[in-house]
């Protein structure tokens, strides 16, 4: 048997264990994070140094990109060429750096995701700024380590005048932890660190107003600042980068969006392809044409929008659907010492001061001892020239230069140094005018000397190197935000992909609502018969029907006495013969409880009111801030007594009067202030009193209006001016504001008028019609009217209503 040595038994366990903690540490500390000192990893530092020995500078040529990489990979990084290639890459890409460290000569790949050509095409040199990073690094500032083979030695960290790590940013992941820095703005970040040295107790506050957030090599719009807050404060937190678009009329009359910017890390061309599958699937309807208009100068996607399209609506489904709105995790994850640790960025600055601090110390250490050298030589110099026919004859007398070092270190008492420096003095130095440079060289030297002595000894002085440092580097290198800070911004919800437009709401008896185009409906002459605005059952009517935005909540309330709401783009849309779908899908009713009334909800505030009436000529009057609180099942509107139930409700603003009409035809007028506001439980006071089996039909409140528009059953209406109704108070039995008859009807309803409006009637069948108010003839209080709706035979008017005149189609 072969002689296989010492056999050790292992736990393998213990073994697995021990070497998964080597790799994981090799990958966090020589890898894939970022020291918090230079902001530099172990690959983007040896770039860096690779070409600044290979003399690869701003002030000379460019360099083959293969030069460079072979040069890392051969003295400072035994990886694939890829991956340092890459490296540099990101570097000398300024839509993925802030400030690119690299000046890249050829093709370095695009926002579209292009990929930059092989290292033999391309050219690189150090960007000035990188020049920043590695400033000093020769007077011994930073630690030197050996090379992977111990043949030379690199920097453990670059000396870094600027505060690189937060201005350019970092990410990488880890084992086990991962790093997502977002790049600055210099200016913000010098005079932040600017801000720590002055004032080292400085809060929070003071320290965002001078950083206020993260600034894109794209730009982009940062919608609110709690992220970025939370983010500074712990090192941890969400922002969300919103593209820059805006809207502009094509010289056709038609509008298009421009997207003049795009969130960072937002591969362009996918982005373009995004919209146009959308546009494809029809998730995004409205877009006629994309285009891709960028160039050298910037992003320029043009998106070209049909006649009919909402741009705003557009532009938010863009954000909810396409990477024209992005998270950004932001984590400060980086190496302290050689440990990986999460930093606020106050300790992020402090970091970077204390390496400053460091670094300046150190090479005022280095300049100090190489300015005493040179001034102990200097003294020997000075010596020299005093006693210098005494030198020049010591050194004639003298057999060998070994002798004549001993003579003149034991004559003058000068060391071996300044003894080899007098042998080594050229003739020409003898000179007056030599003679007088040597004393003056020898006196700057001194002062200089005096002026380091001085830094050492008082932080002081460091603190006001480092300021000047970065107040330079703001002069030379700092430029404008470009990315803004805007309002935060909930998730964009359906509501925000659907236009603000007026829609005609119908409901029916039995409970059927829809929603459909005002425009859908084309006025027409008085005494047309209208179109078919729905398709009923025999035993259906439509009983309301009134005009709202799409945005706006509906307030449903029930004869009952409760109160519901739901947004108008929740009602499905239909078309005009559609019947609708049942409230019961919307809203939870009751058994028996039907729709008396419905309203829109606008102002929540103390001076804003519903007005209540019943079926028995109650009222009541209740601020909107008192309906708060909202549940599924609905919420008390008004107490009702036994036998009575809920007509009507009117919005109010404190000052206008309230109007009750009756079935027999009875109008009474009061001042709304003569019913004191109350809570949502109350029952209410007396409006109007009752004579027989009279009902109260119709309630309205008017501020400003000049004329009553009246309309009974039968399809018989009239306007009478406002006038000839007086106010009275409250609890009367009202006057004559209709000559009900056998031919008019009962009266359906009234509404406040100015003449210059339009309404929509609607028959228990179904069947609308709408017309111009100023075409129903103005009459008094005591006369029938004229035939507004023709109507079949059995047929009532069940519903009246005011609409916007829609001027497109007039």
């Amino acid at each position: 048997m072969a002689n296989i040595g010492h056999v050790r038994p292992i736990d393998i366990e213990d073994e697995m264990r021990r070497s998964y903690i080597d790799y994981a540490m090799s990958v966090i500390v020589s890898r894939a994070l970022p020291d918090v000192r230079d902001g530099l990893k172990p690959v983007h530092r040896r770039i860096l140094y690779a070409m600044q020995e290979l003399g690869n500078t701003p002030n000379h040529p460019y360099k083959k990109s293969a030069r460079i990489v072979g040069e890392v990979l051969g003295r400072y990084h035994p990886h694939g060429d890829t991956a340092v290639y890459d490296a540099m890459v990101r570097m000398a890409q300024d839509f993925s750096i802030r400030y690119p460290l690299v000046d890249g000569h050829g093709n370095f790949g695009s926002m579209d995701g292009d990929s930059p050509a092989a290292m033999r095409y391309t050219e690189v040199r150090l960007a000035p700024i990188a020049m920043e990073l590695l400033a000093d690094i020769d007077k011994d500032t930073v630690d030197f380590a050996p090379n992977f083979d111990e043949s030379t030695e690199e920097p453990t960290v670059l000396p870094a005048k600027i505060p690189n790590l937060l201005i350019n940013g970092s990410s990488g992941i880890a084992v086990g932890m991962a790093t997502n820095i977002p790049p600055h703005n210099l200016t913000e970040v010098c005079r932040a660190a600017e801000l720590l040295i002055d004032h080292p107790e400085a809060d929070f506050e003071q320290l965002l107003a001078i950083l206020p957030g993260p600034d894109f090599p794209t730009g982009g719009i940062i919608m609110g600042r709690e992220g970025i807050r939370q983010a500074y404060a712990t090192g941890r937190g969400i922002i969300t980068i919103r593209g820059v678009a805006r809207v502009e009329e094509t010289s056709s009359g038609r509008e298009r969006i421009l997207i003049t910017e795009i969130p960072y890390q937002v591969n362009k061309a996918r982005l373009i392809e995004k919209i146009a599958d959308l546009v494809h699937e029809r998730k995004i309807e409205g877009i006629s044409d994309l285009r891709d208009e960028s160039d050298r100068t910037g992003v320029r996607v043009v998106v070209e929008l049909k006649r009919d399209a909402v741009p705003k609506v557009i532009l938010n489904q863009l954000y909810k659907y396409t990477p024209m709105q992005q998270t950004f995790g932001i984590i400060l994850l980086a190496l302290v010492d050689g440990r990986p640790m999460i930093l606020s960025v106050r300790e992020m600055l402090e970091n970077f001061i204390r390496h400053r601090k460091v670094v300046i110390e150190r090479r005022t250490r280095f300049e100090l001892a190489k300015a005493e050298a040179r001034a102990h030589i200097l003294e020997g110099l000075r010596i020299a020239l005093q006693f210098l026919d005494e030198v020049i004859q010591l050194i004639r007398s003298a057999s060998s230069v070994d002798a004549a070092r001993e003579g003149l270190m034991s004559r003058f008492g000068l060391s071996e140094k300044q003894a080899t420096a007098i042998l080594e003095m050229r003739l020409q130095r003898l000179t007056a005018l030599e003679r007088e440079k040597i004393e003056a060289e020898y006196q700057e030297v001194m002062a200089l000397i005096e002026r380091l002595r001085a830094i050492l000894a008082d932080e002081r002085l460091v603190y006001n190197l480092i300021k000047e440092d970065l107040q330079e580097i703001r002069s030379k290198y700092g430029d404008e935000r470009r990315t803004k800070l805007g309002p935060s911004v909930k998730d964009i919800s359906d509501e925000d992909l659907i236009p603000e437009e007026d829609m005609v709401v119908t409901i029916t008896h039995r409970g059927y609502i829809k929603r459909l185009s005002p425009s859908v409906y084309r006025p027409q002459k008085r005494g047309g018969r209208g179109v078919s605005g729905s398709t009923v059952r025999e035993d259906d009517f439509i009983s309301h029907l009134f005009v709202a935005s799409t945005h706006a909540y509906l307030c449903f309330f029930t004869n009952r006495g409760r109160i519901y709401r739901v947004k108008v783009h929740e009602i499905p849309e239909a078309g005009r013969q559609a019947k609708g779908i049942s409230i019961a899908n919307l809203i939870a009713l009751e058994q028996d409880e039907r729709i008396a009334a419905v309203q829109t909800l606008t102002d929540t505030s103390d001076t804003h009111f519903w007005v209540f009436a019943t079926k028995r000529g109650v009222v009541k009057r209740t601020a909107l801030s008192d309906y708060g609180t909202w549940r599924g099942g609905g919420i008390i509107a008004i107490s009702l007594d036994e036998n009575d139930e809920l007509i009507g409700v009117e919005p109010t603003e404190g000052h206008s009067d309230i109007m009750l009409a009756t079935r027999h035809g009875q109008v009474i007028r009061f001042e709304e202030s003569q019913v004191r506001p109350m809570g949502r439980a109350a029952r209410g006071v007396t409006g109007i009193r009752l004579k027989g089996d009279d009902w109260v039909v119709s309630l309205a409140t008017v501020s400003d209006q000049k004329e009553l528009l009246v309309l009974t059953e039968n399809g018989i209406g009239k306007r009478t001016r406002l006038n000839q109704f007086r106010i009275t108070g409250r609890g009367g039995q009202g006057v004559m504001g209709m000559r009900i008859t056998a031919k008019t009807g009962g009266l359906a309803g009234i509404l406040p008028v100015n003449g210059d409006e339009e309404f929509m009637v609607i028959s228990s069948e179904g069947v609308l019609i709408r017309l111009q108010v100023e075409s129903v003839s103005q009459q008094g209080r005591a006369s029938q009217g004229v035939k507004v709706m023709r109507l079949e035979d059995d047929h009532r008017v069940s519903a009246v209503a005011l609409v916007k005149a829609d001027t497109e189609e007039e």
